[in-house]
């Protein structure tokens, strides 16, 4: 079991209370999978209590598993030229040595804190890639916005591969998301689709590691994800961005949508994107 939280930072209103993962001091919930700026560890309001959930939550927590909203750059930078170099670059981590997936290095950022909102910036270099990195937290009433902008200030093109992984609690009649995209569920053990359109998890209750799919969705628009939640009834999620891979996933004792932003940035451009989560 991890010990108390000591170091969160806060985003406070008279709604919610949003507890982010300080980059500095909270290193040991951090590993090689989620960005450590800007890492949301849980959303409590201020009389439903915690809203966000995770694969191991309440009972204990690991850095792979994560909890509340992580988000993560799944693709790492590596030396094509030497196959033998054991490290290869986290954007939004540091250096992190593949051979075992330590973190031998974590990126600095600098936090700038604001009245409703954090921010959190970041250089990182590695070989010909440079790049500015910068996330920004802001809560307005119930209204949390989590944004993202990578400045490419290399030689070498930056492929950004991104996608938020929130956790959120099951819902008894085991109906998950709705989308405003048109998707196709194909018989598998984990997921049907119920009349109301919603995705519903099948065969409850679950045990084990859980189940993982790969939706078939119509591609090319914005998405809105519409979310049961046990306490709220409906959180939605809105996205500035078409995804471009699409998976869901849950286990006994979460639920999570991860829509996939994929860009790849030139020299000197800047690629931005956002979500929005209203609860």
């Amino acid at each position: 079991m991890i010990r108390q939280v000591i170091y969160m930072l806060t985003l406070n209103n008279s709604y919610l209370t949003v507890a982010v993962l300080d980059p500095a001091n909270d290193l040991a919930r951090f590993g090689a999978r989620y960005c450590t700026g800007g890492y949301i560890f849980q959303v409590t309001d201020q009389r439903a209590g915690d809203l966000l959930s995770g694969p191991t939550y309440p009972y204990s927590f690991d850095w792979f598993d994560g909890q509340g909203i992580p988000d993560s750059f799944r693709t790492h930078l590596v030396d094509p030229t030497d196959t033998n170099n054991p490290h290869e670059l986290g954007i939004g981590i540091g250096m992190v040595r593949r051979t075992d997936n330590q973190v031998t290095e974590f990126c600095q950022w600098t936090v700038t804190e604001e009245r409703g909102e954090i921010q959190f910036a970041t250089k990182q270099a590695f070989l010909g890639w440079s790049f500015d990195l910068t996330r920004t937290l802001r809560l307005v009433n119930r209204t949390l916005i989590s944004q993202t902008s990578l400045h490419n200030t290399g030689h070498d093109e930056a492929p950004v591969y991104w996608f938020p992984h929130p956790f959120f609690p099951h819902y008894e009649s085991g109906e998950c998301c709705k989308l405003n995209v048109a998707i196709r569920l194909p018989e598998n053990p984990g997921y049907e689709l119920a009349d109301s359109g919603f995705i519903r998890q099948r065969n409850l209750p679950w045990a084990g590691r859980g189940f993982f799919h790969e939706l078939d969705f119509d591609k090319g628009q914005h998405l809105v994800v519409l979310q049961k939640h046990p306490k709220l009834g409906l959180i939605s999620a809105t996205f500035d961005y078409a995804p471009a891979y699409f998976p869901i996933w849950g286990n006994k004792n979460t639920f999570s949508f991860e829509p996939y932003f994929q860009a790849s940035v030139a020299q000197d451009s800047q690629a931005s994107w956002s979500v929005t989560y209203d609860f």
